[in-house]
């Protein structure tokens, strides 16, 4: 299953775009360090792939050296990640500290962990934030997502970036499961992404995509002519 790890800024408001993502009930808290642990939620994209989002700690500017130690297992989240998606709060005085201030611990971490996932970022709190200072951040930022989380403003289009950005299983095959294998079919939907699907006599006909992970799974019931 594909990762997106949450980061941003101490109060961005990650945890409220995770909520509004999933629909999960995560403590939203204005102070810092309200998320000490990971929290994990799993959703879908747009097309139907499941992907978890997990919310990691916020940041703050100069991080002591004894605090990334502190919280190195929430902040390896974000290396082990399939894709970052970087909350930045638009109502900041200076937002462009906050983008640094991210960017500085993860490079930190990409320096022990090796090259870091691909961060989308996100402009949350568009709902408080002025007009110039939208422009401004717009013009500053032309690649990211403009939303509120509160509002629900520009959730759909931040869903549709996720789908086009998280890794898609690689390899196409033709199944033909045993009616009998309707809980693979359940995985092969959640876990890969099923292009074409009919019943037959003989079991569930699937055209799917599938990553390395499932795909052991999966080739019992591969047919002819479609072997990888």
């Amino acid at each position: 299953v594909a990762s997106i790890a949450i980061v941003g800024y101490t109060n961005a408001g990650k945890s409220s775009l995770l909520n509004a993502l999933t629909g999960a009930g995560v403590l939203v808290e204005d102070a810092l360090f309200a998320t000490l642990d990971p929290t994990t939620r799993k959703t879908t994209t747009t097309d139907g792939r499941t992907y978890t989002l997990t919310d990691t700690v916020g940041f703050v500017r100069h991080l002591p050296h004894q605090l990334v130690e502190a919280f190195r297992s929430t902040l390896e989240e974000t290396a082990a990640a399939d894709l970052l998606v970087h909350v930045v709060d638009a109502s900041d005085a200076l937002p462009e500290e906050q983008i640094t201030a991210v960017r500085e611990v993860l490079t930190e971490i990409g320096a022990e962990h090796g090259a870091m996932p691909h961060e989308l970022l996100v402009v949350n709190k568009v709902d408080a934030a002025g007009d110039l200072q939208l422009a401004r951040l717009r013009h500053l930022l032309p690649q990211a997502v403009f939303v509120s989380a509160q509002r629900g403003d520009g959730i759909a289009r931040l869903r549709e970036r996720i789908a086009e950005l998280l890794p898609r299983p690689e390899v196409e095959l033709e199944l033909l499961l045993p009616y009998a294998q309707g809980s693979l079919v359940a995985r092969i939907h959640s876990e890969g992404e099923v292009l074409a699907e009919d019943h037959l006599p003989q079991g569930t006909r699937l055209c799917a995509r599938v990553g390395p992970e499932l795909a052991p799974a999966v080739l019992p019931y591969v047919t002819e002519g479609t072997r990888p």
